[in-house]
């Protein structure tokens, strides 16, 4: 029997949102101190869809995810999760969630086998049910043949799958992951995310904090967090066509670093950021901007290899949001 479809709990509202939204928070904050982790931030996640909170580490991504799992009562604002309020019924809410934290959430010195049983009885899984969710996550873990191997024994994409595992085992329809893909290779973390895909094409809400601008690319909707602000939130293509007043071109020279610095001094230019062996620079659509770029670095005895107009990436975006928003705190209001 999966945990949730007991006993039915009161929800705190059974209004039509409840249907289509299965976390709304609302002015949610989280002060520690005089230290405000979480600023009031508000958003809504629609049921079914993957949700990214994107930010930079210290952002305030872990603490909101915290608080919406009812594991901290927040300082102010109120959140519900699957209609559940976060501080009067978190208990219900945790019913009715999976979490995994980025530390995989597993018992190093358990085996595989026992650490599905360990989350199997927290969850109430038992019988014919439970054996048929433990080949399952055995399986989509890849570990059969392993179920006796240590936790600490097991590769990192290996201890990550086993993680979302146990923290889906009761099938909860809302899943929570705190930066599930930090530390591990880049293949694993692709067939992690062909897994989030899957479950979120079997209807499973799921909130995932990263700071990795390639998988937040792939949500249907990403929040960015800075400062424990939400400063802007949108899918993919919309938070892009915040940039559509400025061009931007990637530019590969010698002395990128040097060059940047000429740019950056130009009433023209918005805003440049490094970028590999190359950096893009952010111009107010200056209808000679190109021209100019290379006119600039060729004075100055850089030689330019390669200078292109191209589409904004996420990095692009989230670079010029924390600098408009370090501009309002400055008073600086002109980006």
């Amino acid at each position: 029997m999966k945990l949730w479809a007991g006993k039915k709990k009161q929800r705190i509202s059974t209004a039509q949102s409840d249907l289509e939204y299965a976390v709304v928070a609302d002015r949610l904050t989280k002060k520690f101190g005089k230290f405000v982790a979480v600023d009031h931030i508000s958003f809504k996640v629609k049921r079914g869809e993957v949700f990214g909170f994107l930010g930079p580490n210290g952002a305030g991504k872990s603490t909101t995810i915290r608080m919406l799992c009812g594991i901290l009562l927040p300082t102010e604002g109120t959140a519900s999760v699957d209609g559940f309020d976060i501080a009067k019924q978190s208990d219900d809410v945790k019913a009715h969630i999976g979490y995994m934290s980025q530390r995989f959430s597993l018992y190093e010195d358990l085996s595989v086998e026992q650490n599905i049983n360990f989350y199997g009885g927290i969850y109430g899984l038992e019988g014919k049910h439970f054996e048929e969710r433990k080949r399952w996550a055995i399986e989509m873990a890849g570990l059969t043949g392993k179920e006796t191997m240590l936790a600490h024994a097991l590769s990192g994409g290996w201890r990550q799958r086993l993680a979302l595992g146990c923290s889906i085992l009761h099938e909860p329809p809302i899943l929570f992951l705190d930066e599930p893909t930090g530390g591990v290779d880049p293949v694993s973390r692709r067939n992690f995310w062909d897994l989030i895909y899957d479950l979120s094409h079997r209807g499973v809400t799921v909130f995932v904090t990263t700071h990795y601008m390639d998988e937040a690319e792939h949500c249907n909707t990403i929040g960015l967090i800075y400062n424990g602000k939400l400063i802007s939130t949108g899918s993919p293509t919309e938070l892009k066509h915040n940039l559509d007043r400025y061009s931007i071109f990637e530019v590969h020279c010698t002395h990128p670093v040097d060059a940047m610095e000429l740019l950056q001094g130009q009433p023209w230019t918005a805003e440049t950021s490094i970028f590999g062996s190359a950096f893009h620079v952010s111009t107010f659509n200056e209808p000679d901007a190109q021209k100019k770029i290379s006119q600039l670095l060729t004075k100055n005895q850089i030689q330019t290899k390669r200078i292109e107009k191209i589409i904004p990436s996420l990095e692009d975006v989230f670079i010029h949001m924390i600098a408009e928003e370090d501009a309002k705190k400055d008073g600086d209001i002109h980006l």
